[in-house]
């Protein structure tokens, strides 16, 4: 079975924090966030709202893409989340 990576980004619930991330499981990885399982940024900024995330076949694709997303603005990262999803939901639940 082929592994799956995912980068993702993460909000508070007033959309005011982006944080994003990489991982192999993106189900276990957001259950770790909302949990407060992780120590550091998202857990002191409440950071459990999965509100974009891509899907890649290989791990050096997805870090490329990961520091993309880092390097870009705050703006560009909005306007890539507003592409997938406007309204800011919580996309956890459908994963």
């Amino acid at each position: 079975m082929p592994h799956q990576y995912y980068v993702y980004i993460l909000t508070n619930k007033f959309n005011r924090v982006l944080y994003t991330g990489i991982t192999n499981d993106i189900y276990r990885r957001v259950y770790e966030h909302k949990n407060k399982l992780i120590k550091g940024f998202s857990s002191k900024y409440n950071v459990t709202k999965l509100i974009y995330y891509e899907v890649f076949d290989n791990v050096e694709s997805a870090i490329v893409r990961e520091k993309q997303i880092k390097g870009g603005s705050r703006q560009r990262k909005i306007n890539l989340i507003m592409n997938m999803n406007p309204m800011f939901i919580d996309l956890y639940d459908s994963l």
